[in-house]
C-alpha cells in the first residue's frame, strides 16, 4: 500500500490547532487556541485547493470539535465545539459566526476537552476538566445524563454506539457507561493519563472494539468487556489523538511531532511534522485521507491517492521544513554529543523499525535527528536538536525583583501563561503556595507545581549557571508546565522535607471564571423563547436588554481587578434578580451565573434591596432554587454566589447577618452527588471559617456558636465525601475553626468525632496535601 503524502497545508489559524474533523471528502473542520472554529471546503482537486471560513469565534481557546451527520431538521449536519469557557456550542455549518448558535449547552464547570457524537446523530457526549462527562440529546439540548465516578479530568470520550459510551480519564482508568449514565465496566491497565479513544474498524484483524492511548505513549486495544487484546509501541512521548481508517488501520498523533499509521501490530508509516505537538488527527471515511492539527498553527491533509496529493514542490517544501525544524533537547532526553555517531552511520546501518529515531553528530558540530522510513528504506532528517530552555545563571527581572528562574505556567486553555518566579534560595513548596494563592488556583496543584520547580532546577545551586536540560514538559517545551498532568521523565529528586503550614486559612476563596459574552447571548436566546412561550411579564424589554449589555464591560473589568460599584452594575444586579424571581426554573441558570459573578465583582450586589426590602439572600430563598434537589447546577451557582459575597466588605457583612438563612439553605445540599456543588459548599464553609476566626468579628460567642454548627457539618463532609478538592477544603475549614481555642477543639474531638473523620479522609484521598493538613489538625487536637 502506498505511503501517505501531503495533500494540502491549510494556514489561516493564528494559534495551535487543537482539534480536527474530516466528515466529508470535501469538508474539513478545525478548532484552535485562536478561539475560532474554521470550515475548509475543497474548491479544486488538482492541485487541492480549499476555501476557509470562520464558523464560530469565541473568547477563549477551543479545544474539541465534533460533527453530527445530517439528520431530520438539520440537512447540513451540525458542528459541535467546546473549550475553556465551559460552554458547548452547537451550530449549523451555514450560519455566520455573528448569528445565534443552534444551542449553547451549559453544565460543565471547567474546560471542555473532549467531544464525540454517536453515529446515528442522537446524542453528544462531552468530557471536561471538572471530572465529569455529560450526555446531551440532539434537539433536546439539555444534559440527559451525568457520567460520574471519575477521579480526574476526562480527557477522552467515545460515543461507541447508540447505547454505549467509553471515557478516558487522568486517573488512568477507562470506564464504559450506558448512554443513560449507568457504569457498566471499568478497565484498568494504562500506566498514565488516558488521553485518546477511538472505535476500531471491523477490518482491523485484532478483533478489538476500541483503542486507547495517553501519556505513557502506548496504544492499547480493548474489548468492551474489559479484555486487552494488544499493544502498539513506537511513540516516544504523549499520544494526544487516535483515529481509525476504513481499511482497519489505526492513526495516532502526539507530542513526538508525528502522525503514525499502524497496520495490525506494526507502525508502517511515520509522518513527522515541523511542530512541537500534533494535537489532533482525524480520518475521512469516504476516501481514507487523514487530517492533522498541530502546534505550528497549521491544518494538514495527507492522502495515499496520487491524484489528491500536492504538487511535488509543495511536498518537497514540507519535507524541507521538517528538516529545518528545531527539536528541544528535553524532548529526546540526555544527548551526549561526544558519543554520537557521525553521518557515515546513515549509510552503514539500516533502521530496525518504522519511525525509529537516532541522533547524529553532524560535520558542523550540531546534532541532527534522523528517522527511519520503512517505505523508502532510508534515514530521513527530521530536525536539529537544540538546548532546552533553562536558567542561564543570570537573574531575570519580574515585577521589579530579580529571580533565578521565571517559568511560564499554562493553567487553563484560553488564558495566557502565568509567571512563576523562583529563587534557588526558596523552598519550592513556599514558592508554589505563593503562586497558587496569588493566582487564586486550587490547592490541588501544590505538589505538582512544587515538583515542577524541583525538576526544572535540579542540580542548580546559588550563583551557578544551570545549562542542563529542563525536565520534560507535559504539554510542550519552553519550561512551560500545565498542572493536572504527569511528568514524562525520570523521577525527580526528593522534595524538601519541610512543608509550609496551611492552618489557619486567612484568605477568602472565590470562583470567578466565566465567559460573559456567552452568558449574555444565552440570556437573549432564552428571553426570546420565553416571549414565544407566552411569559409576557417576565420577558426583558429592549431597554432592559440594553442595560444588561451596559453591565458586561464594567463587570469584566471588576472581575479582573477590584470590586467597585457604578450605575451600570447596580442596574444589572436589579435585572438579574428580576430574572431569578420571575423566570421559570429551567432557564434560570445564566441569571444565577451572572449573580454569582456580581457578588464577587461589586458591593452593589450585597447592597441590593427589592421593593419589599429583600436582600439577594432572601430573593434566592424565595425563588425556589433550593427546593428541587434534582436541579443541582442551579443550587451550585446559588451557593457560589454566597461564597463570592466574601470578596467585598459589604458582602461579608451580609453573609454574617444572613448566616442562619444561608446555613439552612445550604446544609440540605451537602450530600448531593454533584461534585461542583460539594466543592462550592466546602468553599462557602471555608470562607465562613475565615470570617469567624478573624480578629475583627464582632461577637466571640456568636463565632463560637456558629463554628460548632459548621464543625458538625464539616465532619460529615470530610467523613462521607471522596472528592479530593471538597475533602481538602473541608479539612482546611475545620482546621481553621479550631484556631478559636480549646472549647471548639474539645468539641471537635469529643462531640463531633473529628478524629474519625480524619481517618476516613486519609483512606479516601491519598494526597500529600491532605496528609499534611490532617497532621496539622491532629496536632491541635492533642
Amino acid at each position: 500500500m502506498p505511503d501517505f503524502k501531503l495533500s494540502a497545508s491549510l494556514e489561516e489559524h493564528e494559534d495551535d490547532v487543537r482539534g480536527v474533523a474530516f466528515p466529508q471528502s470535501n469538508l474539513v473542520l478545525s478548532a484552535s487556541r485562536d478561539a475560532t472554529v474554521r470550515l475548509w471546503k475543497l474548491l479544486e482537486q488538482q492541485p487541492p485547493r480549499y476555501d476557509c471560513s470562520i464558523s464560530s469565534h469565541g473568547s477563549s481557546f477551543i479545544n474539541a470539535i465534533a460533527y453530527c451527520k445530517p439528520i431530520k431538521g438539520y440537512p447540513d449536519g451540525l458542528i459541535v465545539s467546546g473549550g475553556k469557557d465551559t460552554v458547548i456550542e452547537v451550530r449549523e455549518p451555514g450560519r455566520e459566526p455573528d448569528q445565534n448558535a443552534e444551542a449553547l449547552l451549559l453544565g460543565h464547570a471547567h474546560n471542555v476537552c473532549a467531544l464525540d457524537i454517536d453515529r446515528d446523530g442522537t446524542y453528544i457526549v462531552s468530557g471536561s476538566w471538572d471530572s465529569s462527562a455529560r450526555v446531551w440529546r440532539v434537539g433536546k439540548w439539555e444534559c440527559d445524563a451525568l457520567l460520574e465516578g471519575h477521579q480526574g479530568s476526562v480527557w477522552a470520550v467515545l460515543a461507541y454506539d447508540r447505547d454505549t459510551i467509553v471515557t478516558g480519564c487522568a486517573d488512568q482508568v477507562i470506564r464504559v457507561f450506558s448512554s443513560t449514565g449507568k457504569l457498566l465496566n471499568t478497565l484498568k491497565g494504562s500506566t498514565d493519563v488516558v488521553r485518546a479513544l477511538c472505535r476500531v474498524s471491523p477490518n482491523n484483524p485484532s478483533s478489538a472494539d476500541f483503542v486507547s492511548a495517553g501519556n505513557d505513549g502506548i496504544i492499547r486495544l480493548w474489548k468492551l468487556g474489559g479484555k486487552q487484546v494488544g499493544e502498539l509501541h513506537g511513540h516516544e512521548n504523549f499520544i494526544y489523538s487516535l483515529a481509525s481508517l476504513p481499511s482497519g488501520e489505526i492513526v495516532s498523533s502526539g507530542e513526538d511531532r508525528t502522525v503514525r499509521i499502524w497496520n495490525s501490530n506494526e507502525c508502517i508509516q511515520t509522518i513527522t511534522h515541523p511542530a512541537i505537538s500534533v494535537w489532533g488527527v482525524a480520518t475521512c471515511s469516504e476516501n481514507g485521507d487523514i487530517v492533522s492539527g498541530a502546534s505550528d498553527k497549521k491544518v494538514r491533509i495527507f492522502s495515499r491517492a496520487s491524484e489528491r496529493q500536492a504538487a511535488k514542490e509543495v511536498i518537497q517544501a514540507f519535507d524541507d521544513s521538517v528538516k529545518a525544524s528545531s527539536i528541544p533537547k528535553q524532548q529526546v532526553g540526555d544527548v551526549q554529543k561526544e558519543n554520537l555517531p557521525g553521518p557515515e552511520f546513515l549509510q552503514q546501518k539500516s533502521g530496525t523499525k518504522e519511525g525509529q529515531v537516532i541522533m547524529i553528530k553532524e560535520d558542523n558540530g550540531s546534532v541532527g535527528a534522523y528517522q527511519w522510513s520503512q517505505g523508502v528504506q532510508s534515514w530521513m532528517n527530521v530536525g536539529t536538536v537544540v538546548d532546552a530552555v533553562g536558567s542561564s545563571g543570570k537573574k531575570t527581572d519580574y515585577r521589579g525583583k530579580d529571580y533565578d528562574y521565571v517559568f511560564d505556567v499554562d493553567i487553563e486553555d484560553g488564558k495566557p501563561p502565568l509567571k512563576l518566579p523562583y529563587n534557588l534560595s526558596q523552598n519550592p513548596y513556599e514558592a508554589a503556595t505563593k503562586f497558587i494563592q496569588e493566582n487564586e488556583l486550587p490547592m490541588t496543584y501544590l505538589d505538582q507545581v512544587a515538583n515542577f520547580i524541583t525538576a526544572n532546577t535540579q542540580g542548580a545551586t546559588l550563583g551557578q549557571s544551570s545549562q542542563g536540560p529542563a525536565a520534560s514538559d507535559p504539554l510542550g517545551t519552553e519550561s512551560r508546565y500545565r498542572p493536572g498532568e504527569s511528568f514524562y521523565t525520570a523521577p525527580v529528586p526528593s522534595l524538601p522535607t519541610s512543608r509550609p503550614k496551611v492552618l489557619p486559612q486567612t484568605a477568602y476563596l472565590s470562583i470567578k471564571t466565566a465567559n460573559l459574552r456567552t452568558i449574555r447571548k444565552k440570556i437573549g436566546e432564552l428571553n426570546e423563547q420565553l416571549f414565544n412561550d407566552g411569559y409576557g411579564e417576565a420577558v426583558l424589554n429592549k431597554s432592559q436588554l440594553a442595560s444588561l449589555d451596559a453591565m458586561i464591560k464594567p463587570l469584566e473589568q471588576n472581575l479582573a481587578g477590584a470590586p467597585t460599584a457604578n450605575d451600570a452594575l447596580r442596574d444589572g444586579v436589579g435585572l438579574v434578580v428580576q430574572m431569578i424571581a420571575t423566570w421559570p426554573a429551567s432557564p434560570q441558570l445564566p441569571a444565577l451565573d451572572l449573580l454569582r459573578l456580581l457578588t464577587a465583582a461589586t458591593p452593589a450586589a450585597a447592597a441590593f434591596r427589592s421593593p419589599d426590602g429583600s436582600t439577594i439572600v432572601e430573593v434566592l430563598e424565595g425563588s425556589g432554587v433550593f427546593e428541587d434537589p434534582d436541579r443541582s447546577n442551579h443550587i451550585m451557582l446559588a451557593v457560589r454566589a454566597f461564597s463570592n459575597l466574601f470578596e467585598t466588605s459589604e458582602g461579608r457583612t451580609l453573609a454574617d447577618q444572613s448566616f442562619d438563612k444561608i446555613h439552612t439553605l445550604v446544609k440540605a445540599s451537602m450530600n448531593n452527588s454533584n461534585r461542583n456543588l460539594t466543592i462550592a459548599v466546602a468553599t462557602l464553609y471555608l470562607n465562613y471559617a475565615v470570617l469567624l476566626t478573624c480578629s475583627s468579628h464582632p461577637s466571640q460567642q456568636q463565632s463560637m456558636d456558629r463554628s460548632q454548627m459548621l464543625m458538625d457539618d464539616l465532619t460529615n463532609v470530610i467523613r462521607s465525601i471522596v472528592d479530593s478538592e471538597a475533602v481538602y477544603r473541608g479539612l482546611v475549614a475545620a482546621g481553621t475553626l479550631m484556631s478559636l481555642g480549646e472549647e471548639l477543639q474539645m468539641a471537635a474531638k469529643e462531640i463531633y468525632d473529628l478524629e474519625g473523620a480524619l481517618k476516613k479522609a486519609e483512606q479516601a484521598v491519598k494526597e500529600p496535601r491532605v496528609k499534611g493538613v490532617v497532621g496539622e489538625i491532629r496536632a491541635r487536637l492533642k
